[in-house]
């Protein structure tokens, strides 16, 4: 139940804004800033000048224990000169388990959400959920969190563990 209410509440804040009553102080861990107990999406997450990021994840576990991600990303977002191009799963220490290519911008939707997978994680397994833009780079809104615990909205640093946009798989262009 955590995991979807999870997703719904930051779709509502996106949406409506809705008003969240939780602590305001950054917790700092593993050089990721979160806010608080709120999922509300600070204006410091815009990065590059863009619009949020990854904004809610939910996981389903499949027979074979691995995971398919649901992952809703806002972007600003004009065509193939300006789309996200992926997200992705990584670790905490920021290596990557899965990455979802998106061969085409989203503009008329917004936001939108993809699934992919499997992933091969525990379900207790802290992992990162983030998407990347072309042709700025990786969104620092982000969601943490497991399949048991269910997931959070994260800041990450800016220079956190870019040097996967150069790890295969890559897309090969964009398709409108």
């Amino acid at each position: 139940m955590k995991k979807s209410l999870v997703s719904v509440f930051t779709t509502c804040l996106l949406i409506s804004g809705c008003a969240v009553n939780a602590p305001t102080e950054s917790i700092y861990e593993d050089n990721l800033v979160r806010e608080g107990n709120s999922t509300e999406i600070p204006e410091e997450t815009t990065a590059n000048n863009e619009a949020s990021g990854v904004t809610a994840v939910s996981a389903n576990e499949n027979a074979d224990g691995s995971y398919i991600f649901s992952v809703t990303i806002a972007s600003d977002e004009t065509g193939c000169d300006r789309y996200a191009n992926w997200w992705e799963v990584i670790t905490e220490d920021g290596t990557l388990l899965y990455r979802r290519i998106l061969a085409h911008s989203h503009v008329d939707e917004q936001p939108f959400t993809r699934s992919g997978g499997p992933v091969e994680i525990e379900a207790d397994e802290v992992v990162i959920v983030r998407s990347h833009m072309y042709p700025t780079g990786y969104h620092t809104q982000a969601m943490q969190g497991s399949y048991t615990e269910g997931f959070e909205s994260v800041i990450l640093p800016a220079d956190f563990a870019t040097e996967l946009a150069e790890v295969e798989p890559l897309p090969s262009g964009c398709t409108f």
